[in-house]
């Protein structure tokens, strides 16, 4: 009988192998940080330490939110807080329609679906045109968070570069046209602008109309400071009818009436596909919060009453920021046509330095002032080196004084750091 084969044992390792090193998304780091809040730490230890500081960084208005909105909230009258509908609770549906018919916007309330906040409806519209590595055309200096957006959506930005010394505005169609290319999906802009405070003629929009239609392209219309219009009119993208499947209204409840915090806004489109597919993202995210849907139902359903006096207000500021910025030597400004922002040059090869250095180290007479790098509000390279964006959201002696100490900060910079 032959014999068994015998198995040799090996001998075991008694090291254990190190596990691999793990790694975060490509996602994760192309997300910047907002430019808009990344020097708030500091002056925040600043405050600490006594020194008083003015924001012009930031779109948060000062005004009180008018009192209905926390009266709706102590009136309601519910048992459970339970799910909102993932486009929206009726009430509210019917409350933007209602805003929208004010604003001379025909639309069904089956048009609209519910946003937290215009943030939300931005995603929404970029992730239902888009698929991955496809483009945007935006028009820079733009709204910082679309880059962080994009990166969400996995959306290449394209910039189309505008111009301080024309305040802003588009150039010609041709000039647009050249940015087009096989990956483009549509137009994002914001008409008035953030952060420059131009409100698009009804000729430059239709300029923008006209291209959509010639290569098939989407209309992404960031609409949330239409009550904001100084100069001339902001057009709607809703208005030209000859779009009617191309146009994607975004909006926004933050600024207007003063509830940055309550989150709503609207993604409105008269194409079904487009709102079909944003209701299936909201089903994702289950729903936009009912309470706050609730509370704002007022100020849509008769909106005129609360955002006249805020539009006024901020009419006033913006005329006292132009006016006091010409007593500021080397500084290049426009005067916005609208919204609460503009995007000045600075007499400093690096506003990021600058701005850093003014919340760290600078002050006069105890005070200093927080600003927002321009840099942040470009895609291209290089850009905007020298310019800040100013919010005008104090009131106006803060306002004033927050520019005296700009004049002075200047002065002493450009003689520290000759």
């Amino acid at each position: 009988m032959a014999p068994e084969s015998v198995v040799e044992a090996k001998p075991v390792r008694s090291g254990r192998s190190e596990p691999p090193a793990l790694r975060l998304s490509h996602r994760a780091g192309e997300m910047q940080a907002s430019p808009l809040r990344k020097l708030a730490a500091i002056a925040e230890e600043r405050k600490r330490k006594g020194i008083r500081v003015y924001h012009l960084n930031i779109g948060q208005p000062d005004l009180p939110t008018p009192p209905v909105v926390f009266e709706t909230i102590r009136a309601l009258n519910q048992k459970t807080l339970s799910y909102a509908p993932s486009n929206g609770i009726p009430e509210a549906l019917e409350a933007w329609q209602k805003y929208l018919t004010h604003c001379g916007i025909a639309v069904d309330q089956k048009e609209i679906i519910v946003t937290a906040g215009g943030s939300e409806a931005i995603i929404f519209a970029m992730c239902a045109v888009c698929d991955a590595g496809d483009e945007l055309i935006v028009f820079e200096p733009f709204y910082t968070n679309y880059n962080g957006f994009a990166t969400i959506a996995n959306v290449v930005l394209r910039p189309v570069p505008l111009d301080i010394a024309s305040g802003f505005h588009l150039p010609s169609a041709g000039a647009i046209e050249r940015f087009i290319t096989k990956r483009t999906r549509g137009f994002l802009f914001c008409n008035p602008s953030n952060p420059t405070g131009t409100v698009y003629s009804r000729e430059e929009v239709g300029t923008l109309v006209s291209l959509a239609r010639q290569h098939g392209l989407f209309l992404l219309s960031d609409e949330v400071y239409r009550e904001f219009t100084y100069e001339g009119t902001a057009h709607s993208i809703m208005s030209f009818p000859e779009v009617a499947d191309q146009a994607i209204l975004l909006d926004s409840t933050s600024k207007r009436f003063n509830v940055c915090g309550a989150r709503i806004g609207a993604l409105v489109s008269h194409n079904a596909e487009i709102v079909q597919t944003a209701f299936k993202f909201g089903m994702a995210r289950l729903s936009v919060a009912t309470v706050e849907q609730h509370a704002l139902v007022p100020l849509l359903s008769s909106p005129k009453q609360f955002t006249g006096p805020i539009a006024a207000e901020f009419r006033r500021r913006r005329d006292l920021v132009y006016d006091k910025l010409a007593e500021i030597e080397g500084v290049t400004y426009y005067k916005p046509e609208g919204a609460f922002y503009i995007v000045i040059g600075l007499p400093v090869k690096d506003s990021d330095h600058f701005a850093r250095w003014l919340i760290e180290e600078y002050q006069h007479q105890n005070e200093t002032v927080l600003l927002a790098p321009a840099q942040g509000f470009y895609a291209t390279p290089g850009k905007g080196l020298n310019e800040v964006r100013l919010a005008f959201m104090l009131n106006g002696e803060a306002l004033e004084r927050s520019l005296v100490i700009l004049r002075e900060a200047l002065q002493t910079y450009s003689e520290k750091f000759r």
